[in-house]
């Protein structure tokens, strides 16, 4: 009797956070997106945390393994002998992945795991900010199997003006949102009840975690300005400093400080702290603004535009991909605070333009940003590596 085989594919996951920010969103949108009769998903994590909970929620096994993510510095060669790789080598070799999916931090340890058996490793590259020294050409351009990049803009800034990979082997797949999970007229009453408003008073939001990039100090600038222009105008901020970073701790209590002194600031903006689900915020607001000195991507850009939300946004990085100007939302120059309030005054003052731009919006997501589309494209590269 011939034998049938079995082609559902076992895909780990490696990364070292435990927090849940943009780049954790993505992957657990892909993780809740790939077919699951098609492929059994694991997770290793350092430890317990908002990440994990929200993988084994979209049906992930997740597994704990204690380590430190890499700083950029790292040596390959080096960094393959330490302690945790051995041991991700053994799980590796328990679990018989596939594929091994590993982020930046965990990549030293994730590529002679996957080396170990012989299955592809991808680096899904998310962020930014991980400049390539000399000793490590050999190891993104032989070692990792494949580089993936979550934005063209990614992809450019991490490989730099003297590229020495050529920009054509790393492909773009960009991410995508649950269009079912995020959508218009829902329920937004409770945050405004919160801020004890009523529906017709304007409420402009800002969802990010606490770090220099992400513009707080720029918003609050902003809020200035508009102040003068529409003073009966509230602002509220969603997020927390999920990562525990010290000097993002630090950041993050000069900007509380700051709006607790500011007379204007203090009346008018409010500090939510964290959201694991956005929506009702966004589902408050009449107006999403990302002051960011530069994004990946943007998330919060994507998941605003599903919600029929307009988004005014720094144009530096991601968000060009995402956002038409002028249609969806509006892009400004970075770090010009005075450039956010003149598009957002023009948002708030134009019920007509508003509910345009936020229909645009829902329109641009479900044509080219929805999870289930971003799911087949990875599941098509993960296949095609196989």
């Amino acid at each position: 009797m011939a034998t049938i085989r079995n082609t559902k594919r076992n895909l780990l996951f490696v990364s070292s956070y435990t927090g849940f920010g943009g780049g954790e969103r993505i992957l657990v949108n892909l993780m809740d997106r790939l077919d699951p009769e098609r492929y059994t998903l694991h997770l290793v994590v350092p430890g317990p945390g908002q990440f994990a909970t929200a993988a084994e929620s979209a049906g992930v096994t997740v597994h704990y393994l204690p380590f430190r993510g890499v700083t950029t510095w790292f040596v390959p060669a080096i960094w393959r002998q330490f302690p945790v790789a051995h041991k991700l080598r053994a799980l590796v070799r328990k679990l018989k992945p596939d594929a091994i999916i590993s982020n930046y931090h965990a990549l030293p340890f994730a590529v002679p795991a996957g080396q170990a058996i012989r299955v592809p490793v991808i680096w899904y590259a998310i962020g930014w900010w991980f400049p390539v020294l000399p000793w490590q050409y050999a190891f993104f351009r032989q070692d990792v199997t494949q580089i993936v990049a979550a934005s063209q803009s990614v992809r450019d800034r991490w490989l730099g003006d003297d590229s020495f990979m050529p920009p054509e082997s790393i492909p773009v797949i960009l991410p995508g949102v649950d269009e079912a999970y995020f959508q218009p007229g829902m329920d937004g009453s409770a945050i405004r009840e919160q801020l004890n408003i009523g529906p017709d008073v304007p409420l402009v939001a800002m969802l990010a975690r606490f770090q220099h990039v992400k513009g707080h100090d720029v918003f609050q600038d902003m809020i200035l300005r508009l102040h003068e222009q529409i003073p009966e105008a509230r602002f509220v901020v969603a997020g927390e400093n999920v990562f525990g970073v010290r000097k993002d701790e630090t950041y993050k209590q000069a900007i509380l400080t700051n709006a607790r002194e500011n007379p204007v600031l203090n009346r008018c903006l409010t500090y939510l702290g964290f959201f694991a689900d956005p929506r009702p915020v966004v589902a408050a607001a009449d107006v999403v603004v990302c002051p960011s000195r530069f994004e990946s991507l943007g998330m919060v850009h994507l998941e605003s535009m599903a919600m029929g939300c307009p988004v005014v946004s720094m144009n530096n990085g991601g968000p060009a991909e995402t956002i038409l100007d002028g249609e969806t939302g509006y892009l400004v120059p970075p770090e010009d605070p005075a450039a956010l309030a003149d598009r957002v005054l023009a948002i708030l003052r134009d019920p007509a333009l508003r509910a345009r731009m936020g229909q645009a919006g829902r329109e641009r997501v479900l044509t080219y940003f929805t999870a289930q589309g971003y799911a087949e494209q990875f599941s098509q590269l993960i296949e095609s590596l196989i």
